[in-house]
């Protein structure tokens, strides 16, 4: 069953970490971080999606309980967060799932747009980490040379927030890292195509393509799938 767990990222400090089912043995694992409106319904309902396909997963919440539903109030709320804090509940989500996971099961970090920086990122301090998911976010410089996991990334075709020119930056520094890379851009879609809960970009088509491209990257390079 769905739960809430307590995640403890600093001694005596506490983040909410979304289970949608207990992690058990001989499972591949996955940490799902929010976009910038926050541990919404779109990421539970992901999260859930994902652990329907057999993987053992979580969410951990970014923002202390904050969600938004407005670009004013989401990008106020990314501008709010401690990224010191958040950096450790990253980590401590990894863990959290890892331990929990039979030795030698694999572990994959995905992200949202502001998330999708966080999963760049995390393999730099969890080299043990085995892949990495961006829907519409990216990373330059130090970074990408700084990790060696497989990347596969979600992009869209009109995106102010994403340009071409910086999705194709991103690609080439990854390839120059000689890090395994699958960029994909779907044609007619904006940022937070993937979201259900943004009637204004929501693609549902492109949103499955992009499920089912993750789902097949994420059992290619994961121990332990049912």
């Amino acid at each position: 069953m769905s739960r809430f767990v307590a995640l403890e990222f600093r001694p005596g400090e506490h983040a909410r970490l979304y289970v949608p089912e207990a992690a058990a043995p001989h499972r591949a694992g996955a940490v799902v971080f929010h976009p910038w409106w926050g541990l919404n319904q779109d990421v539970l309902d992901f999260a859930d999606r994902l652990a329907g396909e057999g993987f053992a997963v979580v969410a951990p919440d970014l923002f202390g309980g904050r969600v938004e539903s407005t670009i004013e109030g989401a990008q106020d709320a990314a501008d709010a967060a401690d990224r010191t804090v958040v950096g450790a509940i990253v980590l401590a989500a990894v863990d959290w799932l890892a331990a929990r996971l039979d030795t030698g099961a694999g572990v994959a970090v995905l992200g949202f747009s502001y998330g999708a920086a966080w999963s760049i990122w995390a393999p730099t301090r969890r080299p043990g980490l085995r892949a990495t998911v961006v829907y519409y976010g990216t990373w330059t410089g130090p970074v990408i040379a700084a990790a060696s996991v497989p990347v596969l990334g979600h992009f869209a075709e009109r995106d102010p927030y994403e340009p071409a020119e910086g999705v194709a930056e991103f690609e080439t520094a990854l390839r120059e890292a000689n890090r395994e890379t699958e960029i994909y851009r779907y044609p007619g879609t904006g940022h937070w195509f993937a979201e259900p809960g943004r009637a204004d970009a929501y693609d549902a088509p492109a949103a499955e393509l992009a499920f089912a491209r993750t789902l097949a990257f994420l059992h290619a390079r994961l121990d332990g799938n049912d």
